[in-house]
């Protein structure tokens, strides 16, 4: 049997755990609710032990939620900072992996991870840099590769809680964000929609004016990944933009907001072909987890 490795992607909501090779050989993978720190991270390590018993990983990648400490030289590598999250703020979810199991772990954003993933088991997007993975769904997160490596300097980037324009006559809503308000996480996650609207993103229907001002704010964050980056393709995940017909809406909006001003045949001609929706949908995380890993472990060797 080929090597194995274990991929975690750790997110505020659920955990998905698998032990695979590649997308095309997924050994075993499962999903369970994130509940107090100690109960799911030891669920996490109950899952993996019978194949690290074995001696059949080699390695474990984790992509977590965060803010996270991603410094080795920090006392608190590998720990979730600030999270508004209850009960997670200030855990150690690398140590007592690491402890449990003695292997090579790989530790990034869980954006980052996805961003990984996509890159990685994508031949379509290698060689593509800088590369951009902006997520919408419970948060906004977004990951940037560049030189095959995620761009990260004080902490990892925080692009989620950019500060978007706010027509506070169209949209009165203040935002949900408990640290900024109306950043664009506080305007545009599925959390902020189900609150502005007095029901979950997914039951709104198509003529619903929540998913024009929804495209609007996604495409002005884009617009500014653009400016910022000039990543090569935008892969657009998350929940959110699941709902049909809204990938179409951003695009056309992302063109709208940058007026011509980038000069690229891609965006000006084939913008269906720059900003995509995840072709590993919702394993882009936990197949970035494994390809840390196997990229952690082939440079160990």
């Amino acid at each position: 049997m080929d090597q194995l490795y274990g991929g975690i992607e750790a997110g505020g909501t659920k955990f998905v755990c698998m032990v695979a090779t590649g997308p095309e050989n997924v050994i075993v993978e499962t999903r369970f609710p994130t509940t107090l720190p100690d109960e799911t991270i030891q669920r996490t390590i109950d899952f993996f032990a019978p194949y690290a018993g074995r001696g059949e990983l080699a390695a474990i990648g984790i992509g977590s939620f965060g803010p996270l400490d991603l410094n080795p030289a920090s006392p608190t590598y590998g720990y979730i900072t600030t999270t508004p999250k209850p009960n997670w703020a200030q855990v150690d979810l690398l140590g007592p992996i690491r402890k449990a199991f003695n292997l090579p772990a790989a530790f990034a954003h869980d954006v980052v991870a996805a961003a990984y993933g996509e890159q990685f088991w994508n031949p379509g997007n290698q060689g593509l840099d800088p590369f951009v993975y902006m997520t919408v769904g419970t948060g906004i997160g977004v990951g940037v590769l560049a030189n095959d490596r995620p761009i990260q300097g004080l902490v990892h980037p925080e692009a989620g809680h950019m500060t978007i324009p706010h027509d506070w006559q169209k949209d009165p809503f203040p935002g949900v964000c408990p640290f900024h308000g109306d950043c664009l996480e506080g305007l545009a996650t599925g959390v902020s929609m189900k609150q502005r609207w007095g029901q979950p993103a997914e039951t709104l229907p198509d003529s619903h004016p929540g998913w024009d001002l929804e495209a609007g704010y996604i495409a002005l964050a884009l617009a500014n990944l653009v400016y910022a980056y000039s990543p090569q393709r935008i892969v657009l995940g998350g929940g959110v933009p699941q709902h049909a017909g809204l990938h179409a809406a951003v695009r056309s909006k992302v063109k709208q907001v940058l007026n011509g001003y980038i000069q690229a045949p891609i965006i000006l001609e084939r913008i269906d072909e720059y900003i995509l929706p995840p072709v590993l949908g919702n394993r882009s995380g936990v197949l970035g987890a494994i390809a840390m890993a196997i990229a952690l472990e082939g440079a160990s060797r």
